[in-house]
């Protein structure tokens, strides 16, 4: 078994704000994704591009645990390359006058087959970037 990675911030936020970014769509597409079928449900699946207009690699995810406020945990796969699917969750704790958002990202390793788009590397790079640039800044703002 590979280990997960792992990518930690803290957001000088409100959790509550951290969680509304998080599973709102409308505010999601501000620092995340344009999802427009996520619903955050149980069972739910949603589907999405990387931005811009390549539209290169389609995500395909469903949603396996939701603990309102403080963790969502949904599959991570690219069925147009691969079966395998991968398990990603976002934890979110209050720390401090703010909120600390962990982000295990588990079996990436099936990927590496796929090419170094699929590395851990680029997993671990993209996660930096989407959580300590993007979210970061539209939840500090």
């Amino acid at each position: 078994m590979s280990t997960p990675i792992l990518v930690q911030y803290k957001i000088n936020a409100p959790i509550e704000k951290a969680w509304k970014a998080l599973t709102d769509k409308s505010e999601m597409k501000s620092w995340y994704f344009d999802i427009p079928d996520f619903e955050p449900e149980v069972g739910k699946q949603f589907n999405f591009y990387e931005p811009g207009d390549a539209k290169k690699y389609y995500h395909q995810c469903e949603i396996l645990e939701i603990i309102s406020g403080r963790k969502l945990k949904h599959t991570w796969a690219y069925p147009e390359f691969s079966k395998e699917k991968t398990i990603v969750t976002w934890e979110l704790q209050p720390e401090d006058d703010g909120t600390l958002l962990k982000l295990i990202h588990e079996g990436t390793d099936s990927f590496t087959d796929l090419g170094k788009d699929f590395s851990r590397e680029s997993f671990t790079g993209g996660w930096n970037g989407i959580i300590g640039q993007s979210m970061k800044s539209y939840l500090e703002k």
